[in-house]
Formats: structure tokens, C-alpha cells, sequence
């Protein structure tokens, strides 16, 4: 999601002058601003909604809203919402809040830059959490009710393999690594001669350990160091890169030093066997065919809904 913010300054005083006049039409003419265009089971979706919502799909798709789409849209948000109470399943404040914090983390600002930017543009962060809320609401509702439909056996994982041209036979390169993250602690604003000493110093551990048992012992006793508990993941969990590392890597022996936000990092392997879990492509496959099937029960379960509901134009 891109936030412009471009020339804001520079025409704050034109904008402020603008919203002053905004406050005085909306105290002159309140029903106007409020007036109700749809009901949805008694519950309304006023002008002031749609206007916020198309705002806020054109900052998100940068194209002008179909008003009847937004409408559509905010009427399937309340079905959904609804038929969400009927099942338990109702979030807080809070954890909308907290999904609201999560999606400003990854554009990689706090959630009070992002308040500022949706406000810039004239949107109230409630449009967008009401977004937020009704997807997450959904999500859980979908997928809580119609878990086992949805479910992508290992047959139709096949099946699908050979048609994109795959061999299932030959799809066994997965593996299952056995690993225990190690870090040397390097404290904050260390210089980089200290950064630089304990990646060497990384490096003469590395030729020292020849087990796990040996890096247990080792990293257990010794001052700003840590080796945390056991991890298993499968070839599908991990990126091709640490795949590749790992591949190299004999068992029992630390992987090359990194310098991470916590220190100078490496991973004991303690153990890699073949593995018919899954493979890289069978992941990607299941992963697609699984979000087909929720789809296509989200549609439906929608369009289920929409018959028994009482939606009004006003």
C-alpha cells in the first residue's frame, strides 16, 4: 500500500481551509452527510461509509471505485460480520488493533504513521480496521466450519504434481532438518571491531564443534552465548538459500556466521533424513489447490448468505 504524502506542507493551509469549511456544511446539513443508502438485517450503510470506502480502495488499487462495487462490498463486510456473532466468533478492539499494528509493520511503519498517512487522505482508520475486521472474522469462520472440505488430500497433491509436468517419483529431494540456532551476543551499537572479533571468534567455533552434543556444551557455558532447543522443519519450510547452506553442511557442524540484529548467528545441524512430508513444489502445489477450494466455499458460503438476507436500497 502506497501513502502519498507528497506536497502535504505545502498545501496544508489550502486543506485546513477546506476542512473548515467541511465542519461547517456537515453542522449545517448532518443528515445529508449521514443519509442511509443501504440496510443490510436493519443495520445501515450510510453515504459517509461508501464515500470512505472508495477512498480508500483508491489509495489501495489506484483506480476509481464503481460505487455499486463499494456497496457490495460493504454490504458482504456486514453479512459477514454477522454470521461470524452467530458462530462466537466476534475479535476485540484489541485484536483488531493488534492486526492493525501487524499490517503497518510490514509496510514497515508504526501504526501512528500509518494513521497519519490514511488521514492525510482524508480516511478514518476505523474504515480500514472495519476491513480488517471483516476479513479476519471471515477467515476463521470459513475455515473453522468447513475444515475438513477444504483439506487437500496427498492423491490430488499427485495428481496435480503430474500435470504441471512433474514425477511424483522423482519429487523425493525433501528433507527434514534437525537444527539448534546459536548466537554470539553482540550488544547494540557495538563497534564494528567488536562485531568483527566475534565473528572470528565464531569461526574458530565452528572448526571446533564436531556434534551437537559438543555445541550444547559449549555455547550452554559460555558468557553472552546462547543455543536455543531443538527445530524441526521440512525442505517445503525453508527458502532455497538455507536450504542450499544446510545441504552442505555435515551433520553435527555449525553453519557459516551471520551477523544478525542479535549478534553473530550460526545453526548447529543435528540431523537430516529424507522426508515424503513434502517438497518444495508439492508445498506450492497443496498451498495453490488449498486456496482454490477456500475460495470457491467463501463464494458460496457468501452467496448462501446473501439469499436469506433483508438488504434495502434506500
Amino acid at each position: 500500500m502506497t501513502m502519498t504524502t507528497k506536497s502535504f506542507h505545502r498545501l496544508s493551509p489550502l486543506i485546513l481551509g477546506c476542512a473548515a469549511g467541511l465542519v461547517l456544511l456537515a453542522g449545517a446539513s448532518p443528515s445529508r452527510a449521514q443519509s442511509v443508502a443501504v440496510m443490510v438485517n436493519g443495520d445501515p450503510i450510510t453515504s459517509y461509509d461508501i464515500e470512505q470506502r472508495s477512498k480508500l480502495n483508491f489509495l489501495t488499487t489506484h483506480k476509481p471505485a464503481d460505487r455499486q462495487q463499494v456497496i457490495n462490498e460493504l454490504i458482504d463486510e456486514k453479512l459477514k460480520i454477522k454470521e461470524a456473532k452467530k458462530y462466537g466468533v466476534d475479535p476485540t478492539s484489541s485484536d483488531i488493533d493488534q492486526a492493525y499494528a501487524a499490517m503497518s509493520g510490514r509496510m514497515r511503519i508504526s501504526p501512528e504513521q500509518l494513521t497519519k498517512s490514511l488521514e492525510i487522505q482524508g480516511i478514518r482508520p476505523d474504515t480500514l480496521k472495519s476491513r480488517i475486521k471483516a476479513d479476519m472474522v471471515w477467515t476463521s469462520l470459513v475455515r473453522g466450519r468447513y475444515k475438513e472440505s477444504l483439506q487437500v488430500g496427498e492423491k490430488e497433491v499427485a495428481a496435480a504434481v503430474q500435470l504441471s509436468g512433474g514425477d511424483v517419483k522423482q519429487e523425493g529431494d525433501a528433507f527434514e532438518y534437525k537444527m539448534q540456532p546459536v548466537v554470539l551476543v553482540v550488544p547494540r551499537g557495538s563497534a564494528p571491531d567488536a562485531i568483527e572479533t566475534r565473528q572470528k571468534e565464531a569461526e574458530t567455533l565452528r572448526n571446533r564443534v564436531q556434534s551437537c552434543a559438543e555445541a550444547n556444551a559449549l555455547f550452554k557455558s559460555m558468557p553472552n552465548a546462547a543455543i536455543r532447543d531443538i527445530v524441526t522443519r521440512t525442505s517445503a519450510d525453508i527458502p532455497a538459500v538455507l536450504r542450499e547452506v544446510l545441504d552442505k553442511t555435515p551433520i553435527g557442524h555449525l553453519t557459516a556466521p551471520e551477523v544478525t540484529k542479535q549478534g553473530v548467528e550460526m545453526v548447529a545441524l543435528c540431523g537430516r533424513q529424507p522426508t515424503t512430508i513434502d517438497t518444495p513444489k508439492k508445498r506450492e502445489i497443496r498451498d495453490k489447490m488449498y486456496a482454490e477450494k477456500y475460495l470457491a466455499k467463501s463464494n458460496w458460503y457468501l452467496q448462501e448468505i446473501r439469499k436469506a438476507a433483508m438488504i434495502e436500497y434506500r
